[in-house]
């Protein structure tokens, strides 16, 4: 059984920090971690950055909190470096290279050596992460990817462990949704998260039920991207599109979501 495998090996790790961003593949980690070895044998470390939403933070201490592992949450300095800020292809590895050794250097100095990811299968075989690239070259576990367990293994198993967050969306950085080429800056990303805070409040007061909401930042414009049906029927809706205009936008339109988009865009 792939939850068996997963926390024999994980015991075998011994005493382990997890960089943890409150994704179902980190949160299936830690709470693999805690089955293997007991909470206080298990470190969470969230990279508090201006890339990670104030509701995904939120998410993260719950579920910690849930598990009852310590949760430590250091300020990583991503937007200072030049490759990161530049927001070329190779964004996640400048990215990943710095946040992980951050969260390495504060792990080390909490008596936790050893470090482990939520990276999975699926996430090797796709070629558009080079922050895994990071990640090997600082000597990280990912077990999931060394046991080949994909996101749907993921959710079975937490399923199967009854965790609250089985189905959870994925939430990738607010950086993935800027145009390549447009700068990363705090400012930036702050209007993606305030215009996917107003799309879902939109969405909520209308008491429509959506799974997937992204502001794409197109440079200037934005792209809000929802689920198919969702966007059908609110492909030209002044209330929503307005909402997004006025915390900064200059213009924005509705299409279907589409998991990285902007990374099969030319360039």
């Amino acid at each position: 059984m792939d939850s068996t495998r997963l926390i024999t090996y994980l015991a075998g790790v011994g005493r382990l920090a997890v960089a943890f961003s409150g994704g179902a593949d980190s949160a299936l980690v830690l709470a693999a971690a805690v089955r293997a070895l007991g909470p206080a044998d298990v470190l969470a470390v969230t990279a508090d950055s201006a890339s990670l939403a104030a509701v995904e933070l939120a998410a993260a201490k719950k579920i910690a909190a849930e598990l009852g592992v310590r949760h430590l949450t250091p300020e990583t300095g991503e937007l200072a470096e030049p490759g990161y800020a530049a927001n070329g292809r190779q964004r996640c590895y400048f990215c990943k290279t710095t946040v992980l050794t951050t969260i390495a250097e504060v792990a080390a100095a909490h008596g936790f050596p050893a470090l482990a990811t939520g990276t999975n299968a699926d996430d090797a075989t796709d070629p558009f992460r080079p922050g895994i690239r990071a990640g090997d070259e600082l000597g990280v576990h990912t077990p999931l990817r060394t046991l080949g367990l994909s996101k749907e293994d993921v959710r079975a198993i937490a399923r199967r462990w009854g965790l609250a967050w089985a189905d959870k969306p994925a939430a990738p950085c607010l950086a993935s949704r800027v145009r390549y080429g447009i700068p990363i800056t705090t400012a930036t990303l702050a209007r993606i998260e305030q215009a996917e805070a107003v799309v879902r409040a939109v969405l909520d007061d209308r008491g429509l039920r959506y799974r997937d909401v992204r502001v794409r930042d197109l440079g200037g414009t934005a792209r809000i991207e929802l689920d198919a049906t969702l966007a059908a029927a609110l492909h030209d809706d002044p209330r929503l599109l307005e909402a997004v205009r006025a915390v900064g936008f200059t213009d924005a339109a509705v299409s279907s979501f589409r998991s990285g988009t902007l990374n099969h865009e030319p360039g």
